[in-house]
């Protein structure tokens, strides 16, 4: 485990810290605080990816306990949480965690990407400042910054730190109840069925690098981090939908739809087309595949994420009845 102290501040109390890998311990404060600030905000400070690399830690403490850590090898425990490129930045005020980052940088290309969150008791004391502050100077200058639900804060935070909006990722959303969507008309010799795990692990990721290739999360998911989802409990297989040639057998689409049981909200969670099958009306078939499905499991509204600069997909959910419900902004350094 590396750390680093960085940003101190005396007179606060304020001190940062700066982990390559986290404790399972430490890493459960944080899902808690993030917890504690979602029940305030309304909104989750961190992306499902950044908390599914903090529940990993947590995985890898009790594989540790049940086994036995000292037979776990180094390369067990970076397997089950540290990933490499990932950073946590922890800030604490007399010894207790009052903030936290996570910063990524594994994009060969983009600036590394970060998220933070205050506590909501200790906000208006210059944390997100001294947090936006060590992700600045951790990442050379170079940086993207998430705000997660638009906040007036989180955008004046951005301003303080000098940070351009340049991406907007948009939630929409609409009612299942009445469900008022085509029946699914499926390409010829195309068929749908469930995505069964580990017999389709191999094809769904290359199908998924080559429908998000320019995508700069979704196309760089790994057997790790479809492993992570599948452990989640809201994974269930028989809502996530696999488009196959029947000529050849080729996956050519896919629909994976989550619940938030809790929200009691149904998701078009991703949804991704062969480039060689795009422009066919597969998208559109899935989608009303993936809707009816939520319906059926007595869900009341649906909800999925799409990026505000991606006007043909707009255009298309819009045509389903899906409305703006809320947005996500990425701010970042002038390049």
């Amino acid at each position: 485990m590396t750390t680093d102290v960085r940003a101190t501040a005396p007179e606060s109390g304020r001190r940062i810290e700066i982990f390559d890998e986290l404790t399972p311990e430490q890493a459960q404060d944080v899902l808690d605080l993030l917890a504690d600030a979602a029940r305030t905000d309304g909104v989750q400070a961190v992306s499902e990816q950044g908390r599914l690399q903090l529940k990993a830690f947590t995985r890898a403490g009790a594989a540790g306990a049940a086994t036995g850590e000292g037979q776990r090898t180094e390369d067990d425990r970076q397997s089950d949480g540290r990933r490499e490129g990932v950073r946590h930045l922890l800030l604490f005020v007399a010894d207790r965690l009052a903030g936290y980052a996570q910063l990524e940088d594994t994009d060969p290309v983009e600036a590394p990407a970060a998220e933070l969150v205050v506590d909501p008791a200790q906000r208006g004391r210059g944390h997100g400042r001294a947090l936006g502050s060590a992700l600045l100077a951790e990442s050379g200058k170079r940086l993207r910054v998430w705000a997660h639900g638009g906040k007036p804060a989180a955008r004046h935070l951005a301003q303080v730190l000098g940070l351009t909006l340049f991406r907007e990722l948009r939630q929409l959303r609409r009612p299942l109840a009445p469900l008022d969507v085509p029946e699914p008309a499926l390409p010829p010799g195309v068929t749908v069925r469930a995505y069964v795990p580990g017999q389709d692990d191999a094809a769904w990721l290359a199908l998924n690098a080559a429908a998000f290739a320019h995508h700069p999360e979704q196309g760089a998911l790994t057997q790790r981090d479809l492993d992570d989802r599948r452990n989640e409990p809201w994974f269930d297989p028989k809502g996530f939908f696999l488009a196959e040639r029947a000529s050849d057998g080729a996956l050519v689409g896919f629909h994976w739809t989550k619940v938030h049981a809790e929200e009691r909200l149904g998701e078009v969670y991703v949804l991704g087309i062969s480039p060689d099958a795009q422009g066919g009306g597969l998208g559109k078939a899935l989608t009303a595949i993936g809707l009816r499905h939520l319906a059926a499991e007595g869900l009341p509204t649906a909800m999925l994420y799409v990026d505000a600069d991606n006007p043909a997909a707009l255009r298309v959910y819009e045509g389903m009845g899906f409305t703006t419900h809320e947005v996500d902004l990425m701010y970042r350094t002038e390049t």
